[in-house]
């Protein structure tokens, strides 16, 4: 009874609070997301330079194989989806369901970061073998450490969510919101990323 109450007075705090002051949390993580996106956007402009201008040797040019960044791309469009499906589930008061959502893309974003690993382990490159490499993991590398905060940020949200004592709920949705947001802003990197490393 106490911890329902005292949840009651922290919600009607910050709805007083919110009344009082605007609510710029989402213009602040769209102004986060357009700084990291240009981040992307210098090293993708970095590599199409360097290609266009400085062509590979015979010796340096890799063909790399589709099968596993091509399940990868599968792995994060589905983790969209689940993603989504969670956001949905909250906003019936379904926190269980919505549970077993956020779990399941925290998986998937888990079994894309071992395929990943995977493909590094079987390129026929090292990360200082020429520029070329070099970029390939830098760009792969650093998506890749935005997949793992993604992922801490989901469990994060999946053990708030929980009920009856959960923090986040239909009421309190940004912080699963936030997430979701970061979410499809890394899997649209991904498929950029696919796009220029693997099919161009």
């Amino acid at each position: 009874m106490t911890t329902t109450t005292s949840l009651e007075q922290t919600s009607q705090e910050q709805n007083e609070q919110h009344e009082a002051h605007g609510d710029y949390r989402l213009f602040g993580l769209g102004a986060f997301l357009i700084a990291d996106g240009m981040t992307f956007a210098g090293f993708f402009a970095a590599y199409l330079t360097f290609k266009a201008v400085n062509p590979l040797l015979p010796d340096s040019i890799y063909e790399l194989e589709l099968p596993l960044p091509t399940l990868n791309t599968i792995l994060l469009l589905v983790s969209s989806a689940t993603f989504h499906k969670a956001g949905q589930a909250l906003r019936r008061d379904e926190a269980s369901l919505c549970q077993r959502w956020l779990i399941i893309t925290a998986s998937l974003g888990l079994a894309f970061l071992a395929s990943q690993m995977v493909e590094y382990f079987t390129l026929p490159f090292g990360l200082t073998d020429n520029l070329y490499a070099s970029t390939f993991y830098a760009l792969t590398g650093f998506h890749g450490l935005h997949v793992t905060l993604g992922a801490i940020m989901i469990l994060i949200v999946w053990w708030q969510v929980r009920s009856p004592n959960g923090r986040i709920t239909s009421q309190n949705q940004f912080p699963l919101e936030a997430a979701e947001l970061y979410w499809h802003f890394v899997d649209g990197i991904w498929v950029v990323l696919f796009v220029i490393l693997y099919l161009l």
